[in-house]
Parts: structure tokens; C-alpha cells; sequence
């Protein structure tokens, strides 16, 4: 019976099932809705069952349907598993370029890629900076690290890495300065920060200056122009030797950091690898700065 059932449309059923809907799987599979259904009902035709179960909008495995995406998993995972070992050499000292926003880049991710570097795997990590949507393709780029706050598309696949922390901090040797240095690269961050009871009160005691990026808020409140805002992992050494002091402890603000793929992670080694790391680095400069995971 094999014969009769093309694997492409195994691989539809499969995506539906895992999914649970046409349009998600449509848009990891880089298709149109009607190509997926097609592809469905050709195979429901081929194995004279019904797959699935259509509920107002929603689509239910049935008991057959059931059985056959307990095969369909077994099936991909050994057939993933093979290409892996198959192409897993294609990988070997190829780069990894990653994406990242410009002051993260410069104040956390930089000073530990030599960390990386010494663990001593088969390829280098090439840094471009960047925010806001990634196209991967367009600009070859691998994987990418962003906060979650804009919609990326359920065709990306991202792993979180870490809640973002803020914190408002001053030069302890300038602190009569009444002006806030806040960066225009975040949409509505500072009607965020007054909605936020720790910083309220405090920041109606300053004037607002705006600046362009993060980066020069931290050089502008370290040259004594005044208090500022920003990532707590910005400013880890920065707190560590006292150049700058906390006003108010620092505080969530709704946000995380994730690694985003145009391709599922376990599709290429390195980009697992490199997502531990990342992981583990992240939660030891938590555990620095003391703050609740």
C-alpha cells in the first residue's frame, strides 16, 4: 500500500496533527493553505479514512488518524536523525552568524564570546548587530537574538533565553543631575516604565532627554548627564566596580530575550550548541546580579 502515498503528504498530515491547524502548518511548511488541504484530503482518500475530525474551525485527530501520527513521529524522528548524521560534517568549521541587537552585543555578548571560543568546538560565531525583524535569508544570517516585542511569525522558531530586567541607575558621583536619559529603540518604554509602581513616584522627579539607543544613555549617565533606564545585563560590570548604583531595585518588564532560527534548532548542531551556551551564560549573570529566575 505504500506505493499509493506520497511521502510529501505524510509530511502535510504530520504538520496538521503536531499543529493542530492548516494555517500554522502552512506557514512552516512555506505553502498555501489550499496546497495542505489538498494534500490531506488526497491522503485521506488514499487510506479510505478520515483523518481528522472538522469542528467549527478546528481540526480533531480520530482514532485512525491518531495512529498514523504515532507512526508519522517515529517516522520523521529516525528519518531527521539520519540527515543529521548524513550532513552533520557539512557543519564542521562552517560560521554561525548571529544577529543581535547593538548594545547587548557590545555590553553582554562580546565579552564572553572568547569564553565560547575556548570551549573549542568546530566552528566560529560571526557577529552582525541588528534589531526588529531578521531576514535570514536575505542577509544569510543563522540565528538571531531578540526581545519579544514585535511579532516575528509562526514561521520562525524561538527558544527563550531570559526575562528582561531593568534597572534606573545613576553615576553615585553625579547625582544632583534632574534629567532621565531614556532611548527612543524601544516604541512606548517610557509609558511602560510609569506604569510600573517602583519607578512612578521616582521619575516624575526628573526631566525626560531622549536619546537614540541604549548605549548612549549608559555613556551619557556615566559622564554625569544624568540617570537613566536600561537592561540590567548592560550594565553588569558597571554595577560590580560601582561606577553606577541602582535607585530603585531592579524589575521585569514584560519582555524576554529569545534565539530565533528560520529553521528548527535540531536541524543543525551548532545552533543547540550554541543555545546551552547561551543559556548557561545568561543564568550565571542572573545569579550575579542576584536576580529571581
Amino acid at each position: 500500500m505504500i506505493e499509493k502515498i506520497s511521502l510529501n503528504s505524510l509530511k502535510f498530515f504530520y504538520f496538521v496533527a503536531k499543529f493542530g491547524s492548516v494555517t500554522i502548518a502552512a506557514q512552516k511548511l512555506f505553502v498555501t493553505q489550499s496546497a495542505v488541504s489538498k494534500q490531506i484530503n488526497n491522503l485521506e482518500e488514499a487510506v479510505q479514512a478520515e483523518l481528522f475530525e472538522r469542528r467549527n474551525k478546528s481540526l480533531i485527530l480520530t482514532s485512525k488518524g491518531h495512529l498514523l501520527f504515532n507512526c508519522c513521529q517515529k517516522l520523521f524522528a529516525e528519518l531527521d536523525e539520519c540527515l543529521l548524521e548524513i550532513n552533520k560534517h557539512n557543519f564542521v568549521t562552517k560560521q554561525l552568524v548571529l544577529s543581535c541587537e547593538p548594545t547587548i552585543s557590545m555590553k553582554w555578548l562580546i565579552p564572553r564570546l572568547s569564553k565560547f571560543r575556548e570551549l573549542g568546538h568546530d566552528f566560529d560565531v560571526v557577529l552582525l548587530t541588528g534589531g526588529g525583524q531578521v531576514d535570514f535569508e536575505k542577509s544569510n544570517i543563522d540565528i538571531a537574538i531578540r526581545r519579544n516585542d514585535f511579532d516575528w511569525g509562526e514561521h520562525i522558531f524561538s527558544e527563550k533565553l531570559v526575562d528582561e530586567y531593568m534597572a534606573v541607575v545613576q553615576n553615585p558621583k553625579n547625582a544632583k543631575n534632574h534629567d532621565i536619559l531614556i532611548s527612543k529603540s524601544r516604541p512606548n518604554f517610557w509609558n511602560n516604565l510609569n506604569k510600573l509602581n517602583d519607578c512612578k513616584k521616582l521619575l516624575t522627579q526628573y526631566s525626560k532627554v531622549e536619546l537614540e539607543h541604549f548605549y548612549l544613555c549608559l555613556e551619557g549617565c556615566l559622564a554625569g548627564l544624568g540617570v537613566t533606564t536600561l537592561s540590567i545585563y548592560m550594565i553588569e560590570k558597571e554595577l560590580e566596580y560601582s561606577f553606577l548604583k541602582m535607585l530603585v531595585p531592579a524589575f521585569k518588564d514584560g519582555s524576554a530575550y529569545y534565539l530565533l532560527s528560520h529553521s528548527a534548532f535540531e536541524e543543525d548542531p551548532r545552533k543547540l550548541i550554541f543555545l546551552e551556551w547561551l543559556k548557561q551564560e545568561l543564568a550565571a549573570s542572573q545569579s550575579a546580579l542576584k536576580l529571581k529566575s
